[in-house]
């Protein structure tokens, strides 16, 4: 049986808080076999959580029965070290790379190549998850990953691993030449009965209020002026959540835009589980330590739903997905609080620990570009076209 596997690690300090992160795929190079986030510590440097996830990969390649393994890193030290071409001097990495040859030993066939941080984003993301986890104060350990059978149109050929691209022509600026980009143009679903009584409001599928329908007119008429309607328009597509909140908020913007609207579930929100419907109070009063550990912790689950990561890396497999789609192009995406912050914290190259770090009002616009290696935010919660309507909303 053959893997191919990638790992990246990282600190936050080097010194600091690190994580490691490990992808292995089938012999296709897309079928998602495992990921690993792995929080390494909190007083770790670069090196040994980069080591960590080479860890992590063997040893998921020798529970798979792995005979080949074709293993990829951006590290250029623990590949160098590892092939015998540079001598390890260090202590720590002596320990660690004698971990890794023990494990290497058990396997048939083994090779270990460097490649550039563009192709290794997957590994890269986890790492990070890993690093916002041991932020949060999460003991060492495995924090996060997947098993079995996913296809991922992030795979690992050339076209795939770590592209994100952003439509439109880049501007003559400070950034210089990106390449292709992909814009995402990020628009929040109008008010429901929901959001007005503040209550938690994941998978229910309430519809939008009339002050809600307003507010998704208000944010069509205003992505028209901007980007233009019907042929002529920068808009190339409109895809929305499946929730029936951000497909009616879509129709209206397709309408205007003169789009059809497309459905990607990747977009759907967190799955809050038992706490659905519930207010703030309400889920911290019925799970108060449950409530406060996730709150604190991007790892924990809601009870019966998910965890921040795990919304954070469905929305990343969504994102990659649509870029490769719409590369080089303008999309209108309709979504959800969480599911937006996850993309604005991709564009600004962080993890789910920043989704507390800022607002988003219903039916605000945010703006976020991707191109290949890089990203930019540009705007986050414009709401400046509701601003003629009820001052009451929430």
């Amino acid at each position: 049986m053959k893997v191919i596997i990638y790992a990246d690690g990282g600190s936050r300090g080097n010194p600091g808080v690190a994580g490691s992160g490990t992808v292995v795929y089938a012999a296709d190079g897309r079928e998602v076999l495992r990921t690993i986030a792995y929080v390494v510590g909190t007083q770790s440097t670069n090196n040994v959580a980069e080591y960590n996830g080479l860890l992590r990969g063997l040893e998921a390649a020798r529970e798979l029965g792995a005979t080949e393994v074709e293993f990829y890193m951006d590290s250029k030290l623990v590949v160098e070290q590892m092939n015998g071409r540079w001598k390890i001097k260090h202590p720590d990495m002596q320990k660690l790379a004698m971990q890794a040859h023990k494990l290497v030993a058990g396997l048939g066939d083994f090779q270990l190549a460097w490649v550039p941080r563009a192709k290794n984003k997957v590994a890269d993301a986890l790492s990070n998850d890993a690093m916002d986890a041991a932020a949060a104060g999460h003991a060492v350990g495995i924090v996060g990953g997947i098993e079995g059978g996913i296809e991922d149109d992030a795979g690992t050929d050339d076209d795939a691993v770590g592209t994100t691209e952003h439509g439109g022509p880049a501007p003559n600026d400070w950034l210089g030449e990106r390449g292709e980009t992909t814009r995402m143009v990020l628009l929040r679903h109008g008010q429901t009965k929901m959001s007005a009584q503040r209550q938690y409001s994941g998978h229910s599928n309430p519809p939008l209020t009339e002050l809600g329908r307003r507010q998704a007119l208000a944010a069509a008429q205003a992505l028209a002026s901007r980007f233009g309607t019907g042929e002529d328009g920068q808009v190339a597509a409109v895809v929305a959540s499946p929730l029936g909140r951000c497909q009616e908020t879509a129709r209206a913007v397709g309408e205007v835009l003169g789009l059809d609207v497309g459905t990607d579930d990747g977009l759907i929100e967190l799955d809050f589980g038992a706490w659905e419907k519930l207010t703030f109070n309400q889920a911290h009063e019925r799970d108060p330590q449950l409530h406060a550990k996730w709150l604190e912790d991007t790892a924990v689950s809601t009870p019966g739903g998910e965890s921040l990561q795990q919304l954070h890396r469905r929305v990343r497999q969504a994102r990659e997905k649509l870029v490769k789609r719409y590369a080089g192009k303008t999309i209108l995406l309709v979504s959800h609080v969480n599911p937006i912050k996850s993309l604005v914290a991709q564009g600004l190259g962080g993890g789910p620990s920043l989704f507390d770090r800022f607002f988003l009002d219903l039916a605000s616009l945010s703006e976020v570009e991707f191109w290949d290696d890089g990203a930019l935010v540009r705007c986050v919660n414009d709401a400046g076209h509701l601003s003629g309507l009820d001052a009451g909303q929430s």
